[in-house]
């Protein structure tokens, strides 16, 4: 297979390319504010962005929630659709959200060791008992996180399609047209949320703790 060369010089779609990827290495870099840990995390977390950008845009495809079967369930006639958004699936988000947390918990061992990111979750509760307390609410928060991040996409996504879903019925062709143009403004929100958060907590698992 013949490698594609990239001129030093871009220009094109090279030259959008670059450009979309440094700024949004400049935007989690800001977040970051270490450009070492930054080139760490924006591997996984630009993908995250990118994947959950391009599976929202896709679900406002035509046919996506909308072509299906009719098929009878506990005597009511309901629509299954043949292509809906991935996100509108909460087995999807929750499996995305697994994802994000279990980085989060493999970079803080990996950057700071099991003493110094385990330390904030496991304390002696006779030399510290509120200490101890406080490691294991932060242990369940850890674990909460996974929750909120899936509910939070599945809701945001599953409602934009139903809304879609409604008006087209309602009132097809012009109606859907302002709603389309928000739903693409919400899935880049949300695309920039959920990798924003997993960069806060990235950040946060592998800053030390005084």
């Amino acid at each position: 297979m013949k490698r594609k060369k990239y001129a030093l010089v871009p220009s094109g779609i090279q030259n959008v390319m670059e450009i979309a990827v440094e700024g949004l290495f400049g935007f989690f870099n800001s977040v970051v504010g270490d450009e070492k840990k930054t080139k760490k995390f924006f591997p996984l977390v630009a993908t995250i962005f990118l994947y959950v950008l391009v599976s929202n845009w896709m679900g406002l495809l035509p046919g996506f929630g909308s072509i299906g079967l009719w098929e009878q369930h506990e005597g009511h006639t309901v629509l299954v659709p043949l292509f809906r958004s991935t996100f509108a699936d909460v087995n999807m988000t929750f499996a995305l959200a697994l994802i994000a947390v279990t980085s989060v918990q493999v970079f803080g061992f990996a950057m700071l060791g099991f003493k110094g990111y385990g330390g904030k979750f496991f304390i002696n509760p006779f030399s510290d008992p509120i200490g101890c307390f406080v490691g294991i609410l932060e242990l369940f928060s850890e674990f909460s996180k996974m929750i909120s991040f899936s509910f939070r996409l599945f809701g945001n996504v599953f409602a934009g399609e139903v809304l879609l879903l409604v008006i087209s019925f309602l009132v097809p062709y012009i109606a859907p047209l302002p709603f389309y143009g928000l739903e693409i403004f919400v899935g880049f929100i949300q695309a920039l949320v959920f990798s924003f958060l997993t960069l806060v907590f990235l950040n946060l698992a592998t800053t030390r703790h005084h």
